[in-house]
């Protein structure tokens, strides 16, 4: 019927009805002092007044003034660093410098104004203002706009753009740590109080939804934030019938908290909230991209259905090329396919999409240490561990068992080995056989710190930070309420305090455990946390030192636990340690999950994964096996460092050490050594940016 472009093919434009183009909002300034002696002559709008290229008149000369004053000169603040300035922030001419530890420090005194919000356009007028009311400009909250860095202005006028239709549906995917409650509190307040025609509310009800667990949070957010500029009703909607009720109002707006886990369309929560006649739909997520890209669909078809097309053609659109290109044995035909799709998709989703690092707020924290340690195994685990792999069941498996469930007992099985042998002594009968490699002096009621590697390196971990900073805190990190009982035992053999929050921890006690623990009086030494306990408010910063015992699929599981200590208000210089067990279906986890960081790179945050080193299907599916390296993961890169610094791929800008003989760079991992095999260790610091 006509020709297609190769531009066209390569995007998949030509296989979509879906044509989606930017419009850029104008954003005016406040109104002038004064105005000009004439006008260009422009077309009426429903005001029945005149136009100054589309934006409205001053808001002098109307009927209704706004509700905060947008031409309030603000406060002026000292900021260090890089600062992100908008049209609403102005520089006082006082600049100072100074050096501290040869690194040369700028201090700005920024004058923090009013925020105004974008004034619609006359299309937007002309679609959303049929009565003609006279515009009124829409002010932030003073109170709220002191509260608001750089970053979180910028967010919030994004998302103030995207509901109110000058854009499309908006997920704030910003990740932990960079204020996506606050920024969401204040578009709420900001909706509720007010609105562009006439200054009539935008919306009367704001239904926020999120896991149960975290209700109170948000009610408390809301109470921290709003408590001192006005009242306002915070309603919690529990139970199984909740949806009866919700479907009855009207809101104006919905939030969704956590909203990866709306991943799949056809769960009782997605289908109930895409019931709901708002349009206005906010996703709060800091992982938009996690095990796959049909997920991200998902999320993207909530919030702007039809955007990307039906399911079945995004598949054969985006996911399937992108997916075929990050093979290693794709052709170059493939690849090149794959990248322009992938281009293609990010460029559509980033019109409705708002994506910030982490690396936006890292001038106001400090340093972070990462390390990914891989601990020898013990004689015990790797014979224990062999007679696994012997097993009948386990032999099923590889020769082709299409029971999922025996995959995923089969998994536990070799994920608990590598936490602790006692986790399988008493097990049932999958394990049936393996009571003969214990030790006939055997208990199921103890344990043995020498049967475990991880818990080797563990114990003198803790030891020799509670010996050289008897001050610091440590936060304990585990996904399974049985290796948590092991680490509390561990505690009570050891002598130290400690507090506990999995997910038999009441709702009513999460946040009092918290706050205990993060005070400066805290006699917990220990804090043992379940990785699946997250959400709002969990910030740990009386701790400086976190500790991840075993590691998830799902790599946004422990980036989130990984960052509970690296927040706001910290004040010391954080220790992260991740621990492995080298060799064993632990590494292979962990490629899988360099893997899924390379696939959220590739889509959201497009170029920034790209240099992340991709595993063979054969490499990511070998879990049933035991390799006697040091480190699996380093053998794959084909890396013959001796320490130099290379920058093949993200694990390769890491700093390597060998076990056993070298020294690390860290006081505190050095007494734990012998039982080390190998290490990655990363620096994140303000002072390198």
């Amino acid at each position: 019927m006509g020709l297609v472009s190769e531009l066209d093919y390569n995007k998949g434009r030509c296989f979509l009805d879906v044509h989606v183009e930017k419009e850029e909002p104008k954003i005016s300034a406040p109104p002038a002092s004064r105005r000009p002696a004439s006008k260009p002559f422009c077309r009426p709008t429903l005001l029945g007044g005149e136009t100054d290229r589309g934006v409205a008149k001053p808001q002098e000369e109307g009927p209704c003034k706004p509700r905060h004053d947008p031409l309030a000169p603000g406060k002026y603040t000292d900021i260090q660093y890089t600062l992100s300035l908008s049209s609403h922030t102005h520089i006082k001419l006082h600049i100072l410098t100074h050096f501290k530890h040869t690194i040369l420090i700028i201090s700005l005194m920024v004058c923090v104004g009013a925020i105004v919000m974008p004034r619609p356009s006359t299309n937007h007028q002309w679609a959303y203002n049929k009565a003609g009311l006279p515009l009124v400009d829409v002010v932030v909250d003073p109170y709220l706009t002191t509260h608001l860095r750089p970053h979180q202005r910028d967010g919030l006028l994004f998302l103030y753009e995207c509901v109110m239709g000058m854009r499309y549906g908006a997920i704030l995917a910003d990740e932990m740590g960079l204020g996506k409650t606050l920024q969401s509190v204040a578009l709420t307040w900001t909706l509720l109080k007010q609105g562009p025609y006439g200054g009539k509310p935008v919306a009367k009800l704001v239904l926020v939804v999120a896991p149960g667990s975290l209700v109170q949070n948000w009610g408390a957010e809301f109470k921290k934030w709003l408590g001192r500029v006005g009242s306002t009703t915070v309603t919690t909607l529990l139970g199984v019938r909740w949806m009866i009720h919700v479907q009855k109002l009207e809101f104006g707006l919905v939030i969704c908290d956590e909203g990866h886990r709306l991943k799949n369309s056809s769960i009782k929560t997605s289908s109930a909230l895409s019931g709901l006649s708002c349009t206005r739909r906010v996703i709060l997520t800091g992982t938009p991209v996690q095990n796959d890209l049909q997920e991200f669909y998902a999320i993207i078809e909530f919030v702007n259905p039809g955007i990307l097309g039906s399911s079945a053609a995004y598949r054969k659109v985006y996911e399937e090329p992108i997916l075929r290109s990050r093979q290693p044995i794709c052709t170059e035909e493939e690849r090149v396919l794959g990248e322009e799709r992938a281009a293609e998709l990010s460029r559509l989703t980033g019109l409705f999409i708002l994506r910030r690092t982490q690396e936006i707020i890292n001038r106001y924290l400090p340093p972070r240490l990462d390390w990914t340690v891989f601990c020898s195994p013990s004689p015990l685990q790797r014979e224990l561990y062999q007679a696994l792999l012997s097993h009948r069941v386990i032999r099923a498996c590889l020769q082709g068992s299409t029971q999922t469930h025996t995959h995923l007992a089969c998994i536990t099985a070799l994920k608990k080995l590598c936490n602790h042998p006692g986790l399988l002594y008493s097990t049932g009968s999958l394990y049936e056989g393996l009571r003969g490699v214990f030790p006939e002096s055997y208990s199921s009621g103890g344990f043995s710190t020498a049967d475990s590697g991880k818990l080797l390196v563990l114990s003198d971990l803790l030891t020799t930070i509670h010996h050289r900073s008897p001050t610091d805190r440590v936060v304990l990190v585990s996904n399974y309420t049985q290796t948590l009982d092991l680490l509390q035992d561990l505690c009570v053999h050891l002598g130290y305090t400690y507090c506990r929050l999995d997910g038999n921890t009441p709702t009513i006690q999460r946040q009092r455990l918290v706050d205990n623990f993060n005070s400066p009086h805290s006699a917990h030494f220990l804090f043992l946390l379940s990785s699946k306990a997250g959400g709002v408010g969990l910030n740990l910063i009386g701790a400086s030192h976190l500790v991840l015992y075993d590691i998830d699929w799902n790599p946004a599981n422990d980036i989130q636990a990984m960052s509970r200590v690296w927040r706001d208000g910290q004040k010391k210089t954080v220790h992260i340690y991740r621990l492995l067990t080298a060799g064993t279906i632990e590494e292979r986890i962990f490629q899988r999950q360099v893997s899924k960081q390379g696939l959220s790179g590739t889509v959201v945050d497009l170029g920034k994964g790209a240099e992340h080193t991709s595993f063979s299907s054969n490499e990511l599916r070998d879990l049933f096996s035991l390799t006697d390296t040091p480190c699996l993961t380093h053998d794959l890169l084909h890396c013959s460092c001796r320490q130099k610094h290379l920058s093949m791929s993200e694990l390769m800008q890491w700093r390597h050490f060998a076990g056993h003989t070298h020294t690390f760079r860290d006081a505190y991992l050095d007494h734990a050594r012998t039982h080390i095999s190998f290490a990655f260790q990363s620096t994140i610091s303000h002072t390198t940016q």
